[in-house]
């Protein structure tokens, strides 16, 4: 082979090792602009998840979302936003105030030892009763079933003043009321299991869909943000007018619970009696459906609340 030939073939060769490797090049550099690229929309759709993700967590959820949701006041409920709850005798010329929360031990006490009494005199006539319900055991405690109960409260006032009454009675009762540190009224079935032995509520599937719904979580809110009213921090509290009645206590001894509940009769008589005068015996009798058919018309509407307060 000429020498020519020889330094042609060899410069050919360069040239296909130059061309390939020139090939080679264009296609790292492509590799490398798609890797950017790609990266760069990774970076952006990471950021926008992460965006997204920051967004939900700071969106409501649960009881602050019912802050937020459509206030839907209960039937029989008058005032800003439909926190009076106010029943009895249109007539009565008094109004006691009763503050509880559904948690609370001390109410479940008092409402399972006393609470016919008060119930006697407010069908009676003796005074109308304005109801403000709290939820601090929630804050206290952890949970959210003093809220859920008074919204299934408003539920059955819905329904009417008469079911309110009998459903915070059996809230409160011996058979269902929970140790305030078990959370059970956080759960509808519960609170539907208990409206079972309420006559007006038992199989009522308006009022089950209400409770299931949580139709009446955002009124709920707006009767625990009275907390503090009147100063009244503690349940359950009893109130006229502005002056908070103190009932005496009971005596630290071993007893029965009938003796128990014996001695915190007496002692709420003598509170109201006090407070209110003597039951009159001619009065026995007098609002007697107090409760009933829209509470006994005791909250007519535009009735001002005679207590003066929120």
């Amino acid at each position: 082979m000429s020498n020519r030939n020889t330094q042609e073939n060899k410069q050919a060769a360069r040239e296909r090792i130059r061309a390939q490797r020139e090939k080679e090049k264009k296609k790292e550099r492509l590799r490398r602009q798609l890797v950017v690229a790609v990266s760069a929309v990774g970076v952006l759709a990471i950021a926008g998840g992460i965006g997204f993700a920051v967004m939900k967590a700071n969106e409501p959820t649960g009881w602050e979302a019912a802050k937020e949701a459509k206030l839907v006041t209960p039937a029989h409920t008058q005032g800003d936003k439909g926190t009076e709850i106010l029943i009895g005798d249109k007539n009565a010329k008094q109004t006691l105030e009763v503050f509880e929360d559904v948690r609370c031990p001390a109410c479940a006490a008092f409402e399972q030892s006393t609470g016919e009494e008060l119930l006697k005199d407010l069908h009676d006539g003796r005074f109308k009763v304005r109801y403000t319900m709290y939820s601090f055991i929630d804050d206290m405690q952890g949970g959210e079933g003093s809220k859920n109960a008074l919204s299934a409260l408003g539920a059955a006032l819905n329904v009417s003043p008469e079911a309110f009454l009998k459903y915070k009675s059996a809230l409160y009762s011996t058979k269902y009321h929970p140790d305030e540190r078990e959370d059970l009224y956080a759960k509808d079935s519960e609170l539907l299991k208990v409206a079972g032995d309420v006559p007006e509520l038992k199989g009522n599937k308006a009022f089950e869909k209400q409770v299931e719904d949580g139709t009446y979580d955002r009124w709920a809110m707006e009767m625990t943000a009275l907390f503090g009213r009147k100063g009244v921090r503690g349940t359950p509290t009893f109130m006229h007018g502005d002056k908070k009645l103190t009932m005496a206590e009971i005596p630290q001894r071993k007893m029965t619970q009938e003796q128990y509940d014996q001695l915190a009769r007496a002692n709420f008589r003598k509170m109201i009696d006090a407070e209110f005068g003597p039951a009159k015996g001619g009065d026995a009798g007098k609002g007697q459906d107090a409760g009933k058919d829209g509470g006994g018309q005791g909250i007519a509407k535009g009735e001002k609340d005679p207590t003066g307060g929120n």
